[in-house]
């Protein structure tokens, strides 16, 4: 079972397998077959994995990698992580800028243009109508920086993952969210196309039931998730295309 945490996530080999291996003992004893983790660092080599189908099971972050298995490479959809992902665009607590109106023509900041929270946040800035390659922005590395960059009035508005660090620190000082995004599939779980459909549909049931019992309740809190939930496939398999043409391409996750 292949695991990314995209860029965020700083751990190294031996503690996502620690972290990891309690989920995979799950899957392991639903299909009746040894599961082991493997960590996936680079995205390279997280597209070529899914190519080859190095990976019987994949649940990475960020999204559009899993919607590309599906798409791209036959694999398929097992469950996603609760809470969904969304896109919040956010201001300093004491900023005159109330709504998304409010916004055009300010100083935008947002992660590196190439990153899969950025484009998710033109996506549904786009919906809403307000174009970022019109409007003033600052890429940043670092969903870190965004914070830093309002902080120090650097940027009036800027975008963050619901489920990052940055986010919370951010609202838990006191800051404003003016605007939430529809909601994505979140961390999903794949298959391979090469794995029988009855062990799919096994490590299904069993991800979906963890919340039932406290052994299950503790590999949720393990990997820092609330439940998996069965119903976003259709979402995850429009995601590239509501990103937009661009998302086809290997992207960077913040």
């Amino acid at each position: 079972m292949g695991i990314s945490e995209g860029t965020s996530g700083g751990l190294d080999h031996a503690q996502v397998i620690a972290k990891y291996q309690p989920l995979a003992n799950v899957i392991a004893a639903a299909i009746g077959a040894k599961v082991d983790v493997v960590f996936v660092r680079e995205f390279k080599a997280l597209e070529s994995g899914m190519q080859t189908n190095r990976f019987d099971f994949m649940m990475a972050r960020p999204s559009d990698y899993p919607a590309r298995g599906l798409r791209d490479y036959k694999y398929r959809f097992v469950a996603s992580a609760k809470p969904d992902g969304q896109c919040l665009i956010v201001v300093p607590r004491d900023s005159p800028i109330k709504t998304l109106a409010d916004a055009k023509g300010k100083r935008f900041v947002m992660p590196e243009k190439v990153s899969y929270m950025s484009r998710f946040c033109a996506a549904e800035l786009r919906d809403q109508g307000i174009l970022l390659d019109k409007e003033n922005v600052k890429y940043v590395r670092e969903q870190g920086a965004v914070t830093f960059y309002m902080d120090n009035h650097f940027s009036d508005v800027g975008g963050l993952a619901s489920y990052s660090g940055a986010a919370k620190k951010w609202l838990q000082a006191g800051n404003r969210v003016i605007h939430k995004s529809v909601e994505q599939p979140y961390f999903p779980l794949i298959a391979s196309g090469e794995i029988p459909e009855a062990q799919v549909a096994a490590a299904r049931k069993a991800v979906l039931s963890l919340g039932e019992t406290p052994a299950g309740q503790a590999v949720l809190k393990g990997i820092g998730i609330e439940r998996f939930d069965a119903g976003g496939e259709q979402r995850l398999r429009e995601l590239l295309k509501w990103l937009g043409t661009e998302a086809t391409e290997a992207t960077a996750a913040k």
